[in-house]
């Protein structure tokens, strides 16, 4: 059995076991390359010497590094009374060998290399870290969001690793292709847009006012690069978690100053916009967003990109209101964010790749024996309802909730949707529309 390197230490209520443990690159090729994944193993002080169970904690993205765990959100605290926490880095993030402008940029075949960074990687990295901590007994799956999709594709090819299955906002699509994925996630960003429109009615002249602006100005951030209408449009993105919905308009509330040379966009705006606009601190997230949707023989050729001109309340040029967009890539953007930049050749490559592995066993899925449990998000905006429901039905034994009190971080701020879930899990209660 591989072991881990670890490190441990307390830290203001619990105790952390940091993990680094080698993995191939390519699974299908252990001999070959290898990488490192880190893992955090937190336990709630006072409880170390305690057997308890372990829960893993496949966060969203795809692209984004764990929790940690001073700023960790109302799941944690509530899974830290029944589990050991895992806070698993995805490769490619966080403290597991990082993959991103700096360490991709001369790399002899990026896109090749970024291939194995997806949900069927993930999973066989789950799995040897899960032996190297405790051999063959099977553990919890608490995945958020693209997590979820993991937890689906770890039901598909190792559910001997699983104890039980847990999901929250992440019921993916098993068999549409990406055109289907983001056509209906643009008519669930425009149905946000009225939401948000309607809320803070001034905005609209605002997000109007400041999109003319960039039109007619050579606008630069902080960071020095230029801000573009169409990327400013990309805020929507904040519309889809209930911790972030409010975000844009208090900053638009901060849009303009006037200056001896006429009315400019004031420095705290630029500076708020950057914060959430750049892809430094997650640049996989962008490059792998269409991928983590490929299979069956078919490229997902800039999806989102294509799909867009389907639905023109999103042409900024057209005169109407202007209309933000969400959790869609462009390829454009690998022009303008300079963390992308180095990354144009290796998106491209993969935007066109056709050989993608299966991520779903439809036939083992129709068989599961694994204890499956999810919240489904009545209006989320980040994964489609409908899709999730059609994706349930086809799990053998999955029992989901359909909530319509929470947006898509629903477990990060509500405590009590974990606790629904274990609750099913456990059997004390069907699953049930609220």
């Amino acid at each position: 059995m591989t072991t881990t390197d670890t490190v441990t230490y307390r830290h203001s209520g619990f105790l952390c076991t940091d993990h680094t443990l080698p993995v191939p690159l390519d699974h299908a090729r252990p001999d070959g390359p290898r990488i490192t994944l880190f893992a955090r193993e937190v336990v709630a002080e006072g409880r170390e010497h305690q057997d308890l169970p372990r829960l893993l904690w496949l966060q969203g993205g795809p692209g984004c590094p764990a929790e940690r765990p001073h700023a960790a959100t109302a799941w944690f605290r509530r899974a830290l009374r029944d589990y050991r926490v895992v806070l698993l880095d995805q490769r490619g993030t966080g403290r597991s060998t990082p993959a991103d402008r700096t360490t991709l940029a001369d790399h002899p075949d990026a896109a090749g290399y970024l291939t194995h960074f997806r949900a069927d990687a993930i999973v066989r990295d789950a799995e040897l870290l899960r032996r190297a901590l405790q051999g063959d007994r099977p553990w919890t799956v608490l995945g958020q969001s693209f997590g979820g999709f993991c937890t689906l594709t770890y039901l598909s090819h190792a559910p001997e690793g699983l104890e039980q299955a847990l999901i929250t906002g992440g019921l993916p699509t098993l068999t549409r292709h990406a055109d289907d994925v983001y056509r209906a996630a643009y008519r669930r960003t425009l149905a946000h847009n009225d939401v948000y429109f309607a809320r803070y009615p001034g905005d609209q002249r605002l997000a109007d006012a400041v999109a003319a602006h960039l039109a007619e100005h050579d606008v630069r951030m902080p960071s020095g690069e230029r801000l573009t209408v169409r990327r400013f449009q990309t805020m929507g993105m904040t519309f889809g978690a209930s911790a972030s919905f409010d975000s844009l308009h208090y900053l638009l509330e901060t849009a303009f100053v006037d200056t001896p040379r006429g009315r400019r966009l004031s420095d705290a705006f630029l500076r708020g916009l950057d914060a959430t606009l750049s892809f430094a601190t997650r640049p996989l997230y962008a490059v792998l967003h269409e991928p983590v949707y490929a299979q069956g023989g078919r490229a997902t050729a800039w999806s989102a990109h294509r799909v867009r001109a389907e639905f023109p309340q999103f042409d900024a040029e057209a005169g109407g209101p202007l209309r933000f967009t969400g959790e869609m890539i462009y390829p454009w953007q690998f022009e303008e964010d300079p963390a992308l930049v180095p990354l144009r050749d290796a998106a491209e490559d993969l935007a066109h790749r056709t050989d993608w592995p299966a991520l779903y066993d439809l036939d083992r899925l129709a068989g599961n024996e694994v204890p499956v449990v999810a919240a489904v998000y009545h209006d989320d905006m980040f994964v489609d309802r409908e899709q999730s429901l059609e994706t349930a039905a086809h799990v053998r034994g999955l029992r989901f909730w359909v909530s319509r009190a929470h947006a898509h971080d629903g477990v990060r701020v509500d405590a009590a949707v974990l606790d629904r879930l274990l609750a099913m899990a456990r059997g004390e209660t069907s699953g049930f529309t609220a």
